[in-house]
């Protein structure tokens, strides 16, 4: 008769639970998403018809963070990239944005994608957990932990992207991928 069974399963099971619990106590995160967050996002979300000096102030790309406290989602300050930068100071939005992401810390980002398909030209909005192999362990769980908080606020996103390092972002046709598969032809403007 074997016993090494439910030993097995407790190694596997328990010793991450006990890792977890070591770091950030019994209860589950507690983070809370902060009113500048949902701002941003609805701004991002809804494209109504705007001066071009709105359209200009519009975000294309935003990073959040968590608060020095680690309590509460923040918008990550100068981070971010409008459309108004976009052939002024930016060239190329996507390259800008997965230089915007840090090597050694998690982050959650909004990218407004832009993108052709054989029928048409669409804009969709892509949720981002960047969560690089760099990142100290107890940042990964926290994010991990506190990603339900904010993806809730961000009702009507259609496109998830979790990306655990550089090799996962760099190529455009990842993204690609995400968006439509291999219906997609070009990506801001650049053809794949």
């Amino acid at each position: 008769m074997r016993r090494c069974g439910a030993l097995a399963r407790c190694v596997l099971v328990c010793a991450p639970v006990k890792q977890y619990k070591a770091l950030f106590g019994s209860k589950a995160s507690g983070v809370t998403v902060s009113d500048e967050v949902i701002k941003v996002f609805n701004d991002m979300k809804v494209r109504k018809s705007s001066t071009s000096d709105e359209v200009k102030k519009r975000k294309k790309a935003v990073l959040f963070c968590l608060s020095d406290d680690k309590k509460k989602i923040v918008v990550e300050e100068g981070n971010q990239i409008l459309v108004g930068d976009i052939g002024d100071t930016v060239d190329d939005p996507y390259a800008c944005f997965v230089k915007l992401l840090p090597l050694n810390d998690c982050r959650y980002g909004l990218y407004d994608a832009t993108y052709e398909t054989k029928e048409s030209k669409k804009e969709d909005l892509v949720f981002i957990f960047w969560a690089p192999e760099g990142a100290p362990l107890k940042s990964k769980m926290i994010y991990a932990s506190s990603k339900d908080a904010i993806k809730k606020k961000f009702t009507g996103i259609k496109h998830e992207w979790q990306v655990n390092g550089l090799d996962d972002i760099q190529d455009r046709s990842t993204l690609a991928e995400k968006l439509g598969g291999n219906v997609v032809v070009s990506l801001e403007g650049r053809p794949l």
